[in-house]
């Protein structure tokens, strides 16, 4: 009877313990760590989910881990506990774009998370300097190759740096268009966008929360989107895919946790944060800095950064760019 009784209590120990570790602790706010600092569209967006899922999840407390290309902040979430109360923003340069890019990483991104939902895809555009397109009466993505063409190392581009989302996206559009051109690395986006307004570099491929309003005025013009289908944000403007068939990359975030954290609590996050992706606030407040809310299951999530990850290896490779 003794042994019974010792075993039954036993068996109720482990239920209680294995539902212990499905469950988010509720007493604690849930950190969601952003690895760039405070002000930026990745930033805003964070802070808006956060407010726009407090009813379902509690309260969101937003850090601001900046550092290393956003290193410092992806790797906090890697190592923190599995227990879904420490969450964080993945992104197209700290899941994709900085493996290839640094010799040294602190964490492993294809092993370390578990996704939760995309959040965000905000388009590319390819922009050139108004005055140099009239001046060589280019109107068309394809008129800008074909003057690439006749005119071999004549053509330049600006980005943000070596290994840059612009910088990247430049050598797939160099490599797909069969064209060359010297690019010419900045110390940031704004002054590469200063670079093109100026004309000291030909055409930039900038992110169109950027670009959007030069191109309003008439400074830049715009010869097509990054993402496979047009942009309602930008109407006229095809896409790059349009001239070169197959041609996509833009700039995205969303949500993942710890690799680790149970099925149950990674299931309540996604559910809790697709709601508020898809509540009609959010996306006014996310179409104010043309970002594209998009919700996503944890699975798909999980796909499409192990498939960024192989594109970007190979871009990162043709390009030769590397930090450290």
């Amino acid at each position: 009877m003794k042994l019974r009784t010792f075993l039954l209590a036993s068996a109720a120990a482990a239920a209680l313990f294995a539902t212990g570790a499905q469950a988010q602790d509720a007493s604690k706010p849930i950190r969601l760590i952003v690895p760039y600092g405070p002000g930026g569209p990745v930033d805003i967006t964070a802070r808006a989910l956060a407010e726009a899922a407090k009813d379902a999840l509690g309260t969101i407390v937003v850090e601001n881990k900046p550092g290393a290309g956003g290193n410092i902040g992806a790797d906090i979430v890697a190592k923190a506990a599995p227990d879904g109360n420490t969450i964080g923003i993945a992104a197209t340069a700290t899941h994709a774009v900085n493996p290839w890019l640094f010799k040294r990483m602190p964490y492993d991104a294809a092993k370390d998370f578990a996704g939760i939902t995309q959040m965000v895809r905000v388009p590319n555009v390819l922009v050139v300097n108004a005055e140099m397109a009239k001046k060589h009466n280019i109107k068309t993505l394809a008129d800008l190759i074909a003057y690439a063409r006749a005119n071999p190392g004549k053509l330049n581009y600006g980005s943000g740096g070596n290994g840059s989302a612009g910088h990247l996206a430049g050598e797939m559009f160099k490599q797909m268009a069969g064209i060359f051109a010297v690019h010419i690395p900045y110390n940031g986006g704004s002054p590469a966008q200063l670079a093109l307004l100026s004309g000291q570099v030909d055409f930039n491929i900038d992110n169109l929360a950027t670009a959007a309003p030069n191109i309003k005025s008439g400074k830049l013009l715009a010869l097509g989107v990054t993402t496979a289908q047009a942009s309602p944000a930008l109407p006229g403007v095809p896409p790059v895919a349009d001239t070169l068939k197959g041609f996509a990359i833009d700039t995205w975030w969303g949500l993942v946790a710890p690799a680790g954290t149970p099925k149950a609590v990674i299931d309540k996050l996604n559910k809790a944060f697709v709601a508020a992706l898809n509540a009609p606030e959010t996306k006014t407040r996310f179409g104010h800095l043309l970002a594209e809310p998009v919700p996503t299951t944890p699975e798909q999530f999980d796909s499409f950064m192990a498939a960024e990850r192989a594109k970007y290896k190979t871009l990162v490779k043709a390009s030769g760019a590397t930090v450290d």
